[in-house]
């Protein structure tokens, strides 16, 4: 053993370093947290290129839509399903008249072959307007085919309007025309918009039903059937000469060699000239997902009248119950939901300046647009109609 005298070098050399054992806690705790780290990231890198996909997916839809419809296709249904019923049960209507800015334009002078005005609420003071047939624009010098009002279906809510087209079946023609993502993505000759040659005679469009998701349907069109047809679902039926018919698949419609397209969606909301019991009760979601019946949302629906004529209504804060009430009042004696929420709901009438692409106006200055909507590629359905 080797002795080193005081004062030596050696004693100012420093303690050797302390090395921790790799299987001291502190250690395990911190490999933990990392490997924690690595597999959340290594998670999300596939959750991150979906909703990108999402956002960039072809086709007109908002922000809002993209990122709902993504988190319901990532298995977030019923967490939506949850706050669009706080969210929308909550927006009660109020109780005032409603704002004049969002009423249509009143006809300056009700034309003599405009049809029998829209008998107003029980005790409500009629707004200038209201239940007053307009034509719509004419087309190459003919009449549309299309008028519009509009009519307040709510007795306890009078501020609640709901926007009212009347197509004469004899003078127009109806077209379904697939999105770019609904009903099943690209791949439709349509390019989810109205086509080219069907524009110059263009007098309308209107948006379709749910996500075929959720429509409890099937959807047939341009001779492909992407979605299965279901018996007993309210059902749009179009024919090969592009007139409507709405009723129950296997009831009222069903197929056959002169149908050209078919879009289901949901259970017929009027029947046989009323509408159908258990609107607010929803038994076994047939109107959709549990309580949505009683959100104060905006809505749509389509349906015909005794004479045959197409009748689409669309409105904000209307209940199931309020949109059946106001196809009631358009005359509608068998009728269907369309699409809810803000952005789903919209009908154009369209202008046809001299030179110029169609001109959309709305039914509703409130229904969100945009202008060009179904004119650009649109991801979700629509139905087009178009003069004879």
């Amino acid at each position: 053993m080797t002795i080193h005298p005081p004062g030596s070098p050696t004693d100012s050399l420093p303690d050797p370093p302390h090395h921790p054992s790799r299987h001291s806690p502190g250690t395990r705790r911190r490999t933990v947290r990392r490997l924690v780290v690595c597999l959340l990231v290594v998670g999300l890198i596939p959750a991150g290129i979906s909703y990108g996909r999402a956002l960039t997916y072809p086709g007109n839809a908002s922000f809002l839509a993209r990122t709902v419809d993504w988190v319901r296709a990532s298995g977030g249904g019923p967490l939506v399903n949850l706050v669009e019923n706080v969210v929308y049960r909550l927006r009660t209507p109020s109780t005032a008249p409603p704002a004049p800015a969002s009423l249509p334009a009143a006809p300056a002078v009700p034309s003599a072959s405009a049809p029998a005005p829209l008998a107003p609420l029980a005790g409500a003071r009629t707004l200038p307007g209201e239940g007053l047939w307009q034509a719509g624009p004419p087309v190459s010098g003919h009449p549309s085919g299309l008028y519009t009002t509009f009519v307040r279906p709510d007795p306890g809510y009078p501020s609640v309007v709901a926007g009212v087209a009347r197509f004469d079946q004899n003078l127009v023609a109806a077209h379904l025309v697939p999105g770019t993502k609904e009903p099943s993505g690209l791949g439709w000759p349509e390019g989810g918009q109205v086509p080219p040659a069907l524009r110059p005679n263009l007098v309308a469009t209107f948006n379709s039903g749910w996500k075929m998701a959720d429509a409890q349907g099937g959807f047939l069109a341009d001779g492909r059937t992407s979605d299965a047809l279901r018996t007993g679902a309210a059902s749009l039926v179009i024919d090969t000469g592009g007139r409507v018919t709405i009723g129950e698949w296997g009831r009222d419609v069903g197929p056959g060699p002169g149908v050209a397209a078919v879009r289901q969606n949901l259970a017929l909301v009027i029947d046989g000239g009323r509408p159908v019991p258990g609107l607010d009760v929803n038994a076994d979601n047939r109107f959709g997902s549990a309580k949505n019946q009683l959100q104060y949302t905006w809505r749509s629906g389509v349906g015909t009248d005794a004479a045959g004529n197409l009748v689409y209504v669309g409105g904000d804060q209307l209940t199931l119950r309020t949109l059946a009430d106001a196809l009631s009042a358009a005359g509608a004696v068998t009728a269907m939901e369309l699409d809810i929420h803000g952005g789903m709901v919209d009908l154009f009438s369209y202008a046809h300046p001299a030179g110029g692409p169609p001109a959309g106006t709305l039914l509703l200055p409130t229904m969100p647009g945009p202008a060009d909507r179904y004119l650009v590629p649109d991801q979700r359905d629509f139905f087009a109609i178009t003069a004879r």
